[in-house]
């Protein structure tokens, strides 16, 4: 299904490393490779500093990648690029922030921070343009044009969020990095933030690149998943297959740690606890292996032979 889709981006063994102040580098992203296909939401799930927040900065260049490709529709975006590539980059792949307290600047009024992406890539435009684009995006996601006058103080956190979904959009991006984009939320308004940005994927035909932590919104709102564990991709497989079918033991943990609404279930629930032990690697190095219709798993060729045979029986 995937040979036929157009792919928008694609990570080819990505780096990522920090130097350390007392010395030494830490190597929070290692080897990761995956595609993102046009108009699908691609869920990248995994624990606080497993280095899922590591690749989406990268993806956006505010991270440099210490070694690896990141293609954008086939050209590389990771590295030194030119002028011209690298204000393409900065419009069509925009990057929506975890704390919507954090990301907007406190002394700027709503009219300049939706705004700014169009001061930054330098393309001239009349005031009268600009104001109209700002009122777009904000009618957009759900908040009134007047609002622009105002200062993101004034706005309680889920109207913040918007205000950070809006200044993404006005750029007219393809791709977008959602990193964690309700985690600071109150659960109430959770679902509306969710639901609007599919709303806006349905009506602009953008690609998603979704960050999270909480396996039962992923389910939600994805395509597929890919799972990281302490910077290494360890499964990748479509959204319900994943759900269906989980073969690592680091995904079947966190599977097992979902919260139930039903307190009979929870109270009887068996949370896994993941053991990187248990895996044999002494001989059996392991590689990365699709043990049957696009479901990937880093295996060895021991537990690749169980996952297929798994997989084979059913659930």
């Amino acid at each position: 299904m995937s040979g036929a889709r157009e792919t928008v981006l694609e990570l080819r063994d990505l780096e990522v490393s920090f130097r350390l102040k007392g010395g030494g580098v830490f190597k929070a992203v290692k080897g990761v490779s995956f595609s993102i296909y046009k108009g699908e939401t691609f869920g990248l799930v995994g624990e606080s500093g497993s280095g899922k927040t590591s690749i989406g900065r990268a993806i956006v260049r505010i991270n440099d990648a210490s070694s690896g490709s990141i293609l954008y529709k086939g050209r590389e975006i990771s590295g030194r690029i030119p002028k011209e590539l690298d204000r393409e980059v900065v419009r069509k792949i925009q990057m929506i922030f975890q704390d919507p307290m954090a990301s907007l600047n406190e002394r700027a009024k709503v009219d300049y921070i939706v705004s700014e992406g169009l001061y930054n890539i330098g393309v001239k435009r009349s005031e009268g343009e600009r104001r109209a684009m700002v009122a777009k995006a904000l009618l957009e996601v759900g908040l009134l044009p007047e609002f622009a006058s105002r200062f993101p103080h004034e706005f309680s956190g889920g109207q913040r969020q918007r205000i950070g979904i809006a200044r993404a959009l006005i750029m007219e991006p393809e791709l977008v990095v959602a990193d964690e984009p309700i985690s600071a939320l109150d659960v109430s308004i959770r679902a509306q933030v969710l639901n609007l940005l599919s709303a806006i994927q349905k009506a602009k035909g953008l690609t998603y690149l979704f960050i999270a932590h909480d396996l039962s919104v992923v389910r939600f709102i994805t395509d597929r998943i890919a799972v990281i564990n302490k910077g290494e991709i360890v499964e990748l497989a479509e959204t319900e297959e994943l759900f269906r079918n989980p073969l690592h033991p680091y995904t079947r943990a966190l599977i097992s740690a979902i919260p139930q609404p039903d307190p009979l279930v929870e109270r009887k629930k068996v949370v896994m606890v993941y053991d990187p032990k248990c895996h044999d690697c002494s001989t059996d190095k392991p590689a990365w292996t699709d043990v049957g219709g696009g479901h990937f798993v880093l295996a060895n060729e021991k537990e690749a032979d169980a996952y297929r045979a798994r997989i084979a029986s059913g659930p």
